[in-house]
């Protein structure tokens, strides 16, 4: 059951929450469950927090979600570049290895003023620059369908996670194709928004404008409409720069779904995972063109060895 739940999707997860038919603490101990197991496979949550987890789980247990609180209850762990007030925010660099920011970047505030709660960072390259995920705080995230194999960066610790389902969604930066690239590595969906789209603060370097704030799913986009429309209230509450007020669309889903039906500004990388009996193998490529050392290659998304990648529709 507890596996199920790591692999159902985002919007039937939050509509059993609202409905009753699910705990936010059921949910969250499932999720701990499925990192424990997983994680030390692909090193992808770095920094995990199951206490801070159920603590907030529990709370949210004894209150009602309003109308705008639409992600009452799912667990997320932001990207390690992502600053979260209390929590520990490396950038990847042994220079800010116990760096605890002051305050919490601006979709850390909305995503948790919907509902959602914090469970973990998930790896980068140090200052998210590369297009692999590796550093010398954490080590290297390896892919999940090849642990000999890279999963891709800067966002790549999302992405495998998300592929894993250790999370439902995540959040994720993008410059240079950094959601982009894991998406295509890890088999889920990688969006980059317009620049200017979804806000980016505290910044040190607001003057960089093409750095933005996207999202991830998995790649099986039954749901992605519906998830994305409850999505909207942790995202922007007014247009960025350059938007004219308009509604962007969001992730461009190729021939699974109607893509005028995708209207809201993402702000977290959200998941959905293709139905599959046998595991399909993502594309992939070593770092610096040689296979990454390790004792095994078994897939932790293999159903042989772990069973992880059975994903129920919605």
């Amino acid at each position: 059951m507890s596996l199920d739940l790591c692999f159902t999707p985002p919007s039937r997860l939050a509509r059993l929450i609202r409905a009753r038919k699910l705990s936010a603490t059921e949910l969250i101990r499932a999720f701990i469950a499925q990192i424990e197991r997983v994680n030390p496979k692909v090193n992808a949550i770095v920094t995990f927090l199951p206490e801070l987890a159920l603590r907030q789980a529990k709370a949210l247990d004894r209150k009602k979600p309003n109308a705008e609180q639409t992600l009452w209850g799912l667990p997320i762990a932001y990207k390690d570049v992502v600053p979260t007030r209390g929590i520990r925010t490396t950038y990847g660099s042994p220079i800010y290895r116990d760096h605890v920011p002051a305050e919490d970047h601006l979709i850390v505030e909305r995503l948790a003023a919907a509902g959602a709660i914090t469970i973990g960072k998930t790896n980068t390259p140090e200052f998210a620059a590369g297009s692999q995920t590796f550093n010398a705080v954490f080590g290297a995230t390896l892919n999940p369908y090849d642990l000999s194999r890279t999963c891709g960066g800067s966002s790549g610790g999302a992405a495998a996670a998300v592929a894993c389902g250790m999370l439902p969604f995540a959040d994720g930066s993008d410059l240079g194709a950094s959601l982009r690239n894991p998406g295509n590595f890890c088999n889920v969906v990688g969006f980059r928004p317009t620049p200017g789209r979804v806000p980016g603060w505290p910044a040190t370097d607001a003057w960089q404008t093409l750095t933005v704030i996207g999202t991830r799913r998995p790649s099986n986009s039954k749901t992605s409409s519906s998830t994305s429309r409850r999505m909207r209230p942790a995202t922007t509450t007014a247009p960025g720069p350059g938007t004219s007020g308009r509604r962007t669309r969001n992730w461009a889903l190729e021939n699974r779904t109607t893509r005028s039906s995708l209207r809201s500004a993402p702000c977290t990388i959200s998941t959905k995972r293709r139905r599959m009996g046998s595991p399909r193998r993502a594309p992939c490529w070593s770092v610096s063109s040689r296979r990454l050392s390790r004792s095994s290659s078994s897939s932790p998304c293999s159903s042989a060895s772990l069973n992880v990648m059975s994903s129920t529709p919605d």
